[in-house]
C-alpha cells in the first residue's frame, strides 16, 4: 500500500470519528460551557496519548530505522514543542468558536456546513503560502462545497450571530490543517498531538475561568462524562492524532476534502443510531461530495507518465 493511499484511509477514518462524535459534542453544552467542555475533552485526549507514546517508544527501540525524527536533540525538542503549541492554538480557536456558535443557537446541520467550508478556505490560504493547487482540485472543492450545502442546509440560508462564530471557527480549523501540514512531516506526530491537546485544554480552561466560571463543577462534569470521554478519547485523542500522522503524506487541499466527509458520516451515523432517513436532496449532496473526493484522488497525467516510465525500466 502506498503512503498516499494509507494517508487517505486514515483521513477517512478521521472523518468518520469526527462525524459520529458530533452528537456528543452538541450534547456536551447542555452541562458545561463551550470553553469548559473543550478544556476537559482536550486534557482527556492528551492524557490518553501518554500510554500510546510509551508503546510506540518501545516499538521504535526494536526498530530504530523506522524513527526518522531525532527528538533527543535540543533543536528537535524545540521544533516539536513549537509545533505542538502552534497546532494547539489553532485547535483552540477552531474548537472554541465552533462550540460558542452551537451554544448561540446554530443548528448542527448548519454548523457542520459552515465548519466544513475549510475545504474552500484551505486552498485559498495555501496560495499565500505558495502551495500550488491543481485545477481539478479547485473543481473538486467547488463540487464538495455545493454537496455540503445540499447535505446540511434544509431551508433558506440565513446568517445569524452564532453562524458568524462558526465561520470564524472554519478559519481556525483551516489554519490547523496548514500548520499540521508544515510540522507533521518534520517531527513526531503523536507527541505533537499530545502537546497540542494540553495547550488547547489549558487555554480553554483559562478562558472558561475568565468568561464563564459558573457551572464548572464536578457534578456537571460527571453528568456529561460519556460525551466527554467519547469526544476526548475518540474525536480528540484518536481523530486529531490520525490527522497529524496522515497529513505527512497528503496535500492540504485533498486532506481538507477527505476530512469534510465528516458531515456525510454524521448523517450516516444518525441513520444507523437514531433511525433517521435520507432525503433526495441529502442523497444528491452525499453523492456530490463522494464524487469530489474520488476525482481528487485520480492520478494526474504527469503521475501516470512517471508510472509508465518506471514500469519500462
Amino acid at each position: 500500500m502506498s503512503k498516499q493511499m494509507r494517508s487517505n484511509i486514515l483521513l477517512l477514518i478521521t472523518a468518520f470519528i469526527w462525524g459520529s462524535a458530533f452528537v456528543a459534542q452538541v450534547k456536551g453544552v447542555d452541562y458545561l460551557s463551550p470553553y469548559a467542555f473543550n478544556g476537559v475533552r482536550s486534557i482527556i485526549g492528551g492524557i490518553g496519548l501518554i500510554p500510546v507514546i510509551y508503546f510506540l517508544d518501545k516499538r521504535k527501540a526494536t526498530s530504530p530505522d523506522e524513527d526518522k525524527v531525532d527528538i533527543s536533540s535540543p533543536k528537535g525538542r524545540k521544533f516539536l514543542f513549537i509545533g505542538g503549541v502552534c497546532t494547539g492554538i489553532a485547535l483552540f480557536i477552531g474548537a472554541s468558536f465552533q462550540q460558542l456558535g452551537i451554544s448561540a443557537g446554530t443548528g448542527s446541520g448548519k454548523a457542520g456546513f459552515i465548519t466544513s467550508l475549510y475545504i474552500v478556505i484551505v486552498p485559498v490560504l495555501g496560495i499565500f503560502l505558495k502551495k500550488r493547487v491543481k485545477p481539478i482540485i479547485w473543481f473538486c472543492v467547488a463540487l464538495g462545497a455545493v454537496g455540503l450545502y445540499l447535505l446540511s442546509i434544509k431551508g433558506n440560508f440565513t446568517f445569524e450571530d452564532g453562524d458568524f462564530l462558526v465561520f470564524i471557527c472554519a478559519f481556525g480549523y483551516s489554519m490547523h490543517i496548514l500548520v499540521v501540514d508544515y510540522f507533521s512531516p518534520r517531527t513526531d506526530g503523536v507527541r505533537m498531538s499530545m502537546i497540542q491537546f494540553f495547550v488547547c485544554g489549558i487555554l480553554s480552561l483559562v478562558a472558561n475561568f475568565i468568561f464563564t466560571p459558573e457551572g464548572f463543577t464536578l457534578e456537571n462534569i460527571w453528568a456529561c462524562i460519556i460525551p466527554l470521554l467519547y469526544t476526548g478519547v475518540l474525536s480528540s485523542g484518536v481523530g486529531y492524532t490520525l490527522q497529524i500522522v496522515a497529513q505527512k503524506d497528503a496535500e492540504p487541499a485533498i486532506a481538507s476534502l477527505l476530512m469534510s466527509l465528516e458531515s456525510v458520516f454524521a448523517l450516516i451515523s444518525g441513520m444507523i443510531v437514531l433511525g433517521e432517513t435520507l432525503s433526495a436532496r441529502e442523497s444528491i449532496g452525499c453523492l456530490m461530495m463522494f464524487t469530489a473526493v474520488i476525482l481528487s484522488q485520480l492520478p494526474s497525467k504527469q503521475t501516470i507518465s512517471n508510472m509508465r516510465k518506471r514500469g519500462k525500466k
